[in-house]
């Protein structure tokens, strides 16, 4: 089965006035949907989009796993375990909250920084020390693990006409960052996503050069 999200249909979220616009896919704070709180282990995809000096101040997570794909700018992350980085576009970033973490998140740039933020509920036990990892440049194609929430992303960029295989898994989440794609018999362009329970033999096929990220859940 497979169930298309526009980008239409996201909430609206963020702080106008202090810069930060946010869409949300899912259920988040005060939208609240009983009938679109996840898909699989995936809890959250916003898109955020931050004005130069605007940010989320320190806040904590617990138990869940943070994905962050910077698409446009750059992203400063600093963390309560000592980390402070600038996450780039092309770049993954990964924090596993564990038991606990603190951290803030800033576009000290003077450009606009747009990036896609994916939260994952961890398949293990719950707690232990956090995590996190930056890959720089990820390659087209290269798997990314999130071995404690039993998931992969996969960044995708076609050119016009070109196809991609889906994973074959028992869901599968796309999510359209640029350009337009075909999942038959739809046609999916930037912040559309696509829900698929018991994925087989799918593909998607570009139409123009287009950007897609894939969450392989089992």
């Amino acid at each position: 089965m497979t169930e298309v999200w526009r980008a239409r249909e996201r909430y609206r979220g963020g702080d106008a006035e202090a810069g930060v616009e946010t869409l949300h896919a899912f259920s988040f704070g005060h939208h609240y949907d009983p009938d679109n709180v996840r898909f699989g282990a995936l809890m959250a995809c916003n898109e955020e989009r931050l004005a130069p000096g605007a940010g989320f101040e320190e806040h904590p997570h617990r138990d869940v796993e943070l994905v962050t794909w910077v698409v446009e700018g750059e992203l400063t992350h600093r963390d309560s375990a000592g980390h402070a980085t600038a996450v780039r576009a092309g770049d993954v970033q990964r924090l596993s909250a564990g038991s606990g973490v603190r951290h803030v998140e800033r576009n000290d740039g003077r450009v606009a920084l747009v990036f896609v933020q994916m939260w994952l509920e961890p398949s293990l036990r719950p707690g232990g020390e956090p995590e996190y990892e930056v890959v720089r440049g990820i390659a087209d194609g290269t798997p990314y693990a999130l071995e404690r929430a039993g998931a992969v992303l996969h960044v995708r960029r076609l050119r016009d006409g070109e196809r991609s295989a889906l994973p074959d898994a028992p869901r599968v989440y796309v999510h359209v960052v640029r350009g337009e794609v075909r999942l038959a018999p739809a046609v999916l362009g930037p912040g559309d996503a696509a829900r698929i329970s018991g994925c087989r033999d799918r593909e998607v096929t570009a139409e123009g050069a287009a950007e897609f990220l894939v969450w392989e859940m089992r």
